[in-house]
């Protein structure tokens, strides 16, 4: 979805950010999209390697 934006969206996109929230607005809203961005691949990788462990552990008692 993101891929058919291209450049001259994005330029689009930030003039439209820039209008609306003002030049004084818009670094706090990137600094609070990229933690809430940053928790979710943190959340992600948790719970990735819970299930793979479970799945570990299946697999051993598999085996057994």
């Amino acid at each position: 979805m993101l891929s058919n934006i291209g450049i001259p969206g994005l330029i689009l996109i930030l003039i439209l950010a820039l209008i609306i929230f003002g030049p004084k607005k818009l670094p706090e809203i990137g600094k609070a999209f990229g933690q809430t961005l940053r928790e979710f691949k943190k959340s992600t990788r948790e719970l990735t390697s819970d299930v793979m462990d479970e799945f570990e552990e299946d697999k051993k008692k598999a085996a057994k």
